[in-house]
């Protein structure tokens, strides 16, 4: 995984971009990351300016620090569907993957990350948390972001019950952690892979007691097809919505946890006036990679860890399913 950091002015954008450095640096938030990833971005700083040392056009403009959010982006960790998807792409097919949970290797995933998160001090900065309403994006959404073990006499909801998603996991306490909300407009591609269908919102309430579902009108997901799937020019549209969105909020300082198909259609919309290789900063696909470094000790999982649309892209061969 790989941050950037890209400066830009209030939606509607147009932008120019600064790259930053690729680095392990926890000072400057840029380092890489095995299966779950996370990404900063920031919306409308003071100064934003393109780099003229890359024979990028030339040119600066100013904007009012309070126009101004950053939002952190954070792929959910590695779920059952990408394990499987990887072996055979059908198995994206299967209902057995519904809603995908998080595998024992994504929880020491996102526990590396909560420490990471606390020890750099991002944890009491974040102003707002927002989640796609999957289970493996709620999973990774909690346990990084939220506070410690719940236990009773708390006087705080749970942002999860103990063993939620099919794993032997402890609850986890809102105390003195961000507000979450869960967005459906952050979700992944819909439609076809079960795995990226949700539970009813009815279902989820007794498993994320402190997560906000409130806008999210409807209880059953009548968003999912089974026989169409959504198009990357339909997610990125989406996603475009989402941020214009984003904007209504009045939080300064956003984590999203979301989906890497969701993440790399919206930011492929963004860097049109970089030069290439900020673009190609932007707008990749965060997923895991064997030859990635971590800061984390938690192991890298094996093969690429895809996910399900461009896994698709890898096994054209069995077969496309859209």
């Amino acid at each position: 995984m790989t941050f950037a950091a890209i400066n830009t002015p209030p939606l509607p954008l147009n932008y120019r971009s600064a790259p930053f450095p690729i680095s392990s640096s926890p000072s400057i938030l840029c380092f890489p990351f095995a299966s779950h990833h996370r990404r900063r971005f920031r919306l409308s700083p003071v100064l934003c300016f393109s780099a003229s040392e890359m024979d990028a056009p030339a040119g600066q403009s100013l904007y009012p620090l309070h126009r101004s959010k950053t939002i952190h982006l954070v792929r959910h960790a590695q779920g059952i569907h990408n394990v499987e998807g990887e072996k055979d792409h059908n198995a994206y097919l299967s209902y057995d993957l519904f809603d995908a949970h998080l595998t024992p290797l994504g929880w020491n995933q996102v526990d590396n990350l909560h420490k990471h998160v606390k020890a750099c001090g991002l944890s009491k900065k974040i102003d707002l948390v927002i989640t796609s309403p999957l289970l493996r994006t709620m999973q990774t959404a909690v346990g990084v972001f939220g506070g410690g073990a719940y236990t009773d006499g708390i006087n705080a909801p749970p942002l999860m019950v103990a063993n939620a998603g099919k794993r032997d996991r402890p609850a986890r306490t809102s105390l003195n952690s961000p507000p979450f909300i869960a967005v459906e407009l952050c979700r992944e591609h819909l439609g076809v892979h079960p795995c990226d269908k949700r539970r009813s919102v009815s279902e989820y309430c007794p498993l994320f007691p402190a997560i906000d579902f409130s806008l999210i009108e409807n209880d059953e997901d009548i968003l999912w097809k089974p026989d169409v799937r959504e198009t990357n020019e339909e997610v990125a549209a989406r996603g475009l919505k989402f941020l214009n969105w984003l904007w209504t909020r009045e939080e300064r300082e956003i984590a999203i946890v979301s989906h890497s198909g969701f993440l790399y259609h919206t930011l492929s919309k963004f860097g049109d006036d970089c030069h290439p290789t900020v673009k190609s900063e932007i707008c990749t696909h965060l997923i895991g990679s064997g030859s990635s470094t971590t800061n984390y000790p938690g192991k890298i999982p094996k093969g690429l860890d895809l996910p399900s649309d461009v896994a698709e892209e890898k096994h054209p061969e069995k077969g496309a399913h859209k």
